[in-house]
């Protein structure tokens, strides 16, 4: 017998499990580099994979750029100096209610916060020129739409990440009390991630919880009602008796703005019922998270803005104006209607999200669960 069969029968023997090994180790590491471009990609903004890290912007902001010729001919990387972060207060108005608007605008220090103002009439050019802020403001214009019309269209999260907090409020309100600098330390102080001022007991009360506390202190989280049914007490976490703000005055942390605005439907525009589940946007436990703030205070006019209110010409007669206005209210009770029965399929369709409820932690996680804040399917992604 030949000296090197041995080796050949080594060979023979081997080679189909070192080229199997071979095989493996390719195609583990053909997973691994796809892994990572997968998880590079995940870590860029959907549809900005062709282009290079370092070039893609995928945030922005409402300030105004300077036009003067001075500026133009001088280097567009020039940065100002660092300031501290502003905020923003988006209001919809009309010309009916050009008074009342201008004492709310005129109490946001213009240093702290930049103005948008949503023009539900339409009415724009040559009629608010004349406040010392409306160059300032950013102004957006359509006839007859709402304040969550124009907030789903005009206040994506990116547009507003830069911004610390977002005061999305209603026009018809009285401010003579509210101080908004004040208001947002004792919400950084109080960690409030979404707030609102309280209601002056001589406004319109819809909702107890909203009601300034007749006992004093900055802040009340939740509302007690002892008799009847429906009872709140220091054990209730959720609404009615805590967990949530009207909508009408809220304030918005980012963080919590980036949710909300994902629960804002595009063709629901009244916004009803969005309220009571703003407390999976809280960052963390709702009962803690959410308050009204008592040591700051508005009053609330209740003045209808659409359906014979202040948009647009006046009505014809009272009778035609309340039978508009409860049109409006006839709209918005089928759209909470809408708005809940959606939660309930997308709650039921959902297979990866859990609704941990009162069990959110209070550093923001929620109990070792990998599911998103909202159900899937009641994201709305896209306005139009």
């Amino acid at each position: 017998m030949s000296n090197d069969a041995p080796d050949r029968r080594f060979f023979s023997i081997w080679s189909p499990a070192a080229l199997i090994f071979s095989v493996l180790v390719f195609l583990a590491g053909a997973v691994v580099a796809l892994q990572y471009k997968e998880k590079q990609n995940q870590c860029r903004p959907s549809g900005s994979e062709p282009l290079p890290r370092g070039i893609v912007q995928d945030k922005s902001n409402f300030e105004m750029v300077q036009m003067e010729t001075e500026w133009l001919g001088g280097d567009p990387e020039r940065k100002e100096d660092a300031t501290a972060p502003k905020s923003l207060l988006a209001v919809p108005v009309g010309i009916k209610q050009k008074a009342v608007a201008d004492k709310l605008v005129s109490k946001f220090p213009d240093a702290k916060f930049t103005v948008m103002l949503f023009h539900y009439d339409g009415v724009v050019d040559g009629y608010w020129r004349d406040l010392e802020w409306s160059d300032r403001a950013i102004h957006v214009a359509a006839p007859d739409q709402t304040k969550w019309w124009f907030a789903k269209r005009f206040l994506h999260p990116a547009l507003v990440a830069e911004y610390e907090y977002i005061f999305l409020w209603d026009e018809d309100i009285g401010v003579d009390s509210f101080d908004p600098l004040e208001h947002l330390r004792i919400v950084r102080r109080e960690v409030l991630e979404i707030s609102q001022p309280a209601l002056d007991r001589r406004s319109q009360i819809h909702h107890r919880l909203t009601a300034r506390a007749r006992q004093g202190g900055d802040v009340h989280r939740r509302f007690y009602k002892t008799k009847g049914r429906g009872r709140c007490d220091g054990g209730s976490t959720g609404p009615p008796c805590a967990g949530w703000v009207e909508m009408m005055v809220p304030v918005f942390s980012r963080a919590a703005w980036r949710c909300a605005w994902h629960m804002v439907q595009n063709d629901l525009v009244y916004g009803w019922g969005i309220d009571f589940k703003l407390g999976y946007c809280a960052q963390g436990d709702r009962s803690r998270n959410i308050g009204v703030v008592d040591s700051q205070f508005v009053l609330h006019r209740d003045i209808p803005t659409l359906g014979g209110g202040g948009a647009g010409p006046v009505s014809a007669s009272a009778s035609t104006a309340a039978t508009d206005r409860s049109a409006v209210r006839q709209r918005s009770s089928t759209e909470l209607q809408v708005f809940n029965r959606r939660w309930k399929e997308a709650v039921a369709e959902d297979g990866c999200w859990t609704d941990n409820g009162d069990q959110w932690l209070t550093d923001g996680s929620i109990n070792a669960s990998p599911s998103p804040v909202l159900p899937r399917l009641i994201h709305h992604t896209f306005a139009g």
